[in-house]
């Protein structure tokens, strides 16, 4: 079994491998992505289970929360403090949206309510499914519709901000040319490993969505912030380019891994309802982070990545691969999840009741 999980990964980042020879900023998540995810369809006994073990993904998402605590700022605060009206707004236009693309999911497929609702919330793959299990949706198509979402988000959405982007060959050559190491970097980047863990625990308690992401950020944006104004200056970790590139690799094989025909058997119709509602979702979210653009001239890649109804994770990884404003990309995608986490399981329990007494009448009254 471990043989199999080593050679999946190798084979799927293989393809990570080619599509960024074609220069995609992002190559090494989509191709990754592409060839995990047809080897899970072609040879579904590969694996032996559903998926590669959930700790690889942890490992991919520990190390991107470490590289975004190191880009914590204080120029997030200052740009919610200029546009905060007009990023709550479109915040709240994307759950509105989510909540319509739900409507459609449930009125044209055999799909039940509060299934489709919470398929369709822009919550995450990691809170959603155990979210709708605890008031009786069918968590399976809940993720299968979720895992759709975030599938397509991470096709879409990419490759289009990679093309909007236009990254001259002098600031790349600035940005590869990193600082002199030193043993002091090393020393530091042990460091902050154990920060991140430390902040996962903290997270995991405090119960955030994605904690080894969150809490690893917070945990190594809070020392580095500490160290900094203490010490008068930056402190510098050894983070060579390549540990992004694991990150991007273990993030998107653990996704690709999950994509198996059986999913499929029996909802051809809620697929292909939810694979139209996601993509007026994707196009409507994209229409918003224009809109967010031109009135605050943020750069387009970064409103698109911060609204785009994908994960923190996938989200926040483009981001920094893009070279976009990932410290916003980040605070705006945790920031939607917490709204989603809290307002909309209320609102679709008052929904399903409202069915539920309708039903009734309805019974009554036949």
């Amino acid at each position: 079994m471990k043989k199999n999980i080593w050679l999946f990964i190798v084979l799927s980042s293989a393809g990570g491998f080619l599509l960024s020879l074609t220069g995609l900023s992002i190559g090494w998540m989509l191709g990754t992505l592409f060839v995990a995810a047809l080897i899970s369809f072609v040879f579904p006994n590969f694996l032996e289970a559903k998926g590669l073990p959930k700790y690889w993904l942890y490992i991919g998402q520990c190390i991107l929360g470490i590289e975004l605590g190191q880009k914590i700022n204080l120029s997030v605060l200052s740009v919610f403090q200029q546009h905060w009206i007009v990023i709550i707004v479109m915040l709240l236009l994307s759950i509105l949206f989510s909540l319509l693309s739900g409507l459609a999911l449930w009125k044209c497929s055999q799909t039940n309510m509060l299934t489709s609702f919470f398929g369709t919330a822009p919550g995450g793959l990691s809170a959603m499914p155990g979210m709708a299990e605890e008031v009786g949706a069918n968590t399976a198509v809940v993720s299968i519709i979720q895992t759709m979402r975030v599938f397509l988000v991470i096709l879409i959405i990419p490759i289009v901000v990679s093309l909007l982007a236009i990254i001259p060959v002098e600031s790349i050559i600035v940005q590869t040319s990193g600082p002199i190491f030193e043993i002091h970097h090393l020393l530091w980047s042990i460091v902050l490993a154990v920060i991140a863990y430390g902040g996962y625990r903290v997270g995991k308690y405090l119960k955030f969505p994605a904690p080894w992401l969150l809490g690893s950020m917070v945990g190594v944006a809070i020392m580095q912030s500490i160290t900094s104004i203490s010490t008068g200056h930056d402190m510098i970790a050894f983070w060579p380019h390549s540990i992004m590139v694991v990150s991007q690799v273990l993030i998107a094989v653990s996704i690709g891994s999950r994509f198996h025909k059986e999913m499929f058997i029996g909802l051809k119709q809620t697929l292909v309802v939810a694979f139209i509602s996601t993509l007026m979702l994707i196009v409507a979210m994209f229409a918003c982070a224009y809109f967010v653009s031109k009135i605050t001239g943020m750069a387009l890649m970064t409103t698109a990545l911060a609204f785009a109804p994908g994960g923190i994770a996938e989200m926040a990884t483009t981001a920094v691969v893009l070279d976009a404003d990932s410290t916003l990309v980040v605070a705006v995608q945790v920031l939607r999840i917490i709204v989603v986490c809290l307002v909309l399981p209320p609102i679709f329990k008052i929904l399903h009741k409202w069915e539920i007494r309708k039903n009734v009448h309805t019974h009554i009254s036949a």
